[in-house]
């Protein structure tokens, strides 16, 4: 039978080689498992007896010839049939990472032998053999499409999820074909992660309405957006808050959709809309006047109840006149979560009404927090400290210190973020 298998492969080793061949035929009449499997991995191995291993009764000897690079192309179609994952999942990883690396004229049996094993393998009953399989092969360009297409199909999306989100070969007609299917959990945020998203492509995807993929698509700058495909998103934003933010980065946003979002979005997205420098002078005054109407608002909701607020007030009076309402006062006041005891002190340090105070602590918005502990003279930590520990500050949201311990904002800014309270 070996000589067979040796006339097979032409009996030369078309190389030198470290083992002779007597050495290496001692070896692979080996009973023990353990020598056969070292024989398996060599990459000097006859090629003849790395195919006659490929049949081995040892699983290990299997799974090492599987991944040897040194395997002959004839061994490929036994092992995709081999009965062990473990086996198969090795061949998956050396078939993906070999196609794309093969010279069509050099190795054009090989690459028919790779290719016959890609297919078998891209329907292996595993999903994780054929996961293997998309994970490699994923934004390869000589891969047949028909396998690209199988696996962006694919019901696991481990298994289309590289594919849709990497593959160059898909159209945006296969990825249509993904978005009108919708049978994949998932599918729609792997394809509105895409590299170059066409504004076809967007469309689709907006028309579900799927949360998580249309927050994905918003925050993907490469992704083309028609102007009415924004409107449609914002028709019905006001309740999904994750797409309130990337929303209002779009530049492809009018300034008629820009105004719109401003009457439903939070204070600190309205912060951030207002310094941007492509506004014209009608759409800033717009925005003020909204965050205007806005705090206006605010001040019709129950105020938050301090257990005694007029002792606490003097409290507070009376460390300033005993001069001790300074920042370990207040740090003290937030280590210990005394939220009407940090607002009375930055009242008053800040010569501001209490009112104010509270308004600018219940905006959630870093940069206002941030400018009253400047009015009040205390330290970037400070502003950090109760931007986390008491007015709980989403982190998008939050004014970080320059080189950990300066404040980030200019003077001006701080002072406007303010008087927009005031």
């Amino acid at each position: 039978m070996f000589g067979s298998i040796k006339r097979m492969f032409g009996g030369g080793l078309g190389r030198s080689a470290e083992l002779t061949y007597d050495e290496a035929r001692a070896l692979l009449e080996s009973q023990s498992a353990k020598i056969r499997s070292d024989l398996a991995s060599r990459d000097d191995t006859q090629p003849e007896m790395l195919y006659y291993l490929a049949s081995d009764q040892s699983t290990e000897v299997r799974r090492r010839i599987a991944g040897n690079l040194s395997t002959p192309g004839q061994a490929f179609r036994q092992l995709t049939e081999d009965e062990s994952d473990e086996v198969r999942c090795e061949l998956a990883h050396k078939i993906g990472r070999l196609i794309p690396n093969l010279n069509e004229h050099e190795t054009a049996r090989l690459r028919e032998y790779a290719i016959e094993a890609l297919e078998k393998l891209a329907e292996d009953q595993v999903s994780r053999v054929r996961a293997i399989i998309a994970e490699e092969i994923k934004d390869a360009v000589n891969i047949p499409i028909e396998v690209v297409r199988k696996l962006a199909n694919d019901l696991e999306i481990s298994v289309a999820g590289p594919i849709l989100e990497f593959s160059p070969l898909l159209s945006d007609d296969d990825l249509l074909e993904v978005i009108a299917c919708g049978q994949v959990k998932g599918a729609l945020e792997m394809i509105a992660k895409r590299q170059e998203v066409s504004c076809d492509i967007s469309d689709a995807v907006v028309a579900t309405l799927d949360v998580s993929a249309v927050s994905t698509l918003l925050n993907n700058k490469n992704a083309q957006i028609r102007e009415d495909t924004l409107d449609f998103i914002i028709d019905n934003a006001r309740d999904v808050e994750t797409w309130h933010e990337p929303m209002t980065m779009r530049s492809e946003l009018s300034l008629r959709a820009l105004r719109r979002i401003a009457g439903f979005v939070a204070f600190s997205i309205l912060s951030d809309l207002s310094d941007r420098s492509d506004l014209d002078k009608e759409t800033q005054a717009f925005l003020k006047k909204k965050i205007r109407s806005r705090i206006e608002e605010e001040e019709t909701l129950e105020p938050d109840i301090a257990a005694d607020a007029d002792k606490v007030r003097q409290d507070v009076v009376q460390a300033a006149r005993e001069g001790r309402l300074d920042a370990g006062f207040v740090a003290e006041a937030i280590e210990c979560g005394q939220r009407d005891v940090v607002v009375e002190a930055l009242a008053i340090l800040s010569n501001l009404p209490s009112e104010t105070a509270e308004r600018i602590m219940r905006s959630k918005d870093g940069k206002p927090i941030t400018g009253i502990v400047w009015k009040a003279g205390l330290p970037m930590r400070v502003a950090l400290d109760i931007q986390r520990l008491i007015a709980h500050v989403p982190p998008h949201a939050m004014v970080m210190a320059r080189g950990g311990v300066d404040f980030s904002l200019s003077a001006d800014e701080m002072e406007m973020q303010v008087e927009l309270y005031t």
